[in-house]
């Protein structure tokens, strides 16, 4: 993947925390045009394939004036909505600002658009991925408690070096998460909302697997940067990700893989449980599997 907003210090103009400010009067009125074709293009194609948290959402982002999103006038809906403030950030920034960040109820987003050549398929996370695809799902009180406990996991990890086993948690719950709505698998993940394609892949293609979450397993499995995912996670609901998130000793999963082989993407594991539209059976908690094995 051809990244270019990668940073390992501060930038000029980016504060210690990795905040910038937006200026907004310098985005050109190309990039307003690209953004309005991709929020037009993916709000409407989605309709059918979206979870409801995230289409309801979507009203936040609509009731701003065309084009690239003015943080200001974004935050001045999201907060009251949320308790969220979006923060703009020159990029992907290392892990212990983007942990405190989230713990803090701040979502980071980049500070650029894609080019209009890279509309269907942008090389790296963009203000359109970050901003369309994360900002609706954070209306949700669920979802929300659930990525404040991920940065307070994060911080954690940091310190415990296992934040590469966290990082894959993320991936597949707030990138490429599926739910189970009124019996229906849909989609969430902020990588699924911004990428059509993908999002019909993950729901209707034969080819991957569809299983349900499992936070070891996930912790256990790699991931793709520039290809669909193999392995998709499925939740019964953002209550239930939620409750597995809190209930979970993630130091203890952490010393119990750090010494295996990582699963690849598309391999299946012994405690697989494949998603067939219905609900999983009962499954051990985190406390008593090994008992139960």
């Amino acid at each position: 993947m051809a990244a270019t907003h990668i940073f390992d210090s501060p930038p000029d103009g980016v504060a210690a925390d990795w905040t910038m400010p937006q200026n907004w009067g310098a985005f050109t009125a190309e990039q307003h045009a690209t953004w309005r074709t991709l929020f037009d293009q993916q709000s409407a194609a989605i309709t059918d394939y979206a979870c409801r948290s995230f289409l309801d959402g979507l009203d936040i982002l609509r009731k701003l004036k065309p084009g690239v999103p003015d943080f200001a006038e974004l935050n001045a809906l999201l907060g009251p909505a949320t308790g969220w403030e979006v923060v703009a950030v020159p990029g992907w920034i290392p892990n212990q600002p983007f942990f405190e960040h989230l713990a803090n109820k701040r979502f980071p987003a980049a500070n650029f658009v894609r080019p209009p050549e890279q509309v269907a398929y942008s090389e790296e996370p963009d203000m359109f991925h970050d901003i369309f695809g994360h900002i609706p799902m954070l209306t949700d009180p669920s979802f929300s408690d659930f990525l404040v406990a991920y940065g307070q996991a994060g911080l954690r990890a940091e310190k415990l070096g296992a934040s590469d086993f966290l990082g894959r948690l993320w991936l597949y719950t707030v990138e490429f998460g599926l739910v189970v709505e009124e019996g229906e698998l849909r989609a969430f993940g902020g990588g699924l909302m911004s990428s059509f394609a993908e999002t019909l892949c993950a729901l209707t293609s034969p080819e991957p697997r569809r299983i349900w979450l499992d936070i070891e397993r996930v912790m256990r499995t790699k991931y793709h940067f520039d290809q669909y995912q193999q392995t998709y996670f499925v939740v019964a609901g953002f209550e239930e990700l939620l409750r597995a998130t809190e209930e979970t000793d993630f130091a203890s999963v952490y010393r119990k893989i750090a010494g295996d082989t990582a699963l690849e993407p598309g391999d299946a594991w012994c405690d697989d449980v494949a998603y067939e539209g219905r609900l999983p059976p009962a499954r051990p908690g985190p406390a008593n599997r090994e008992a139960a094995r």
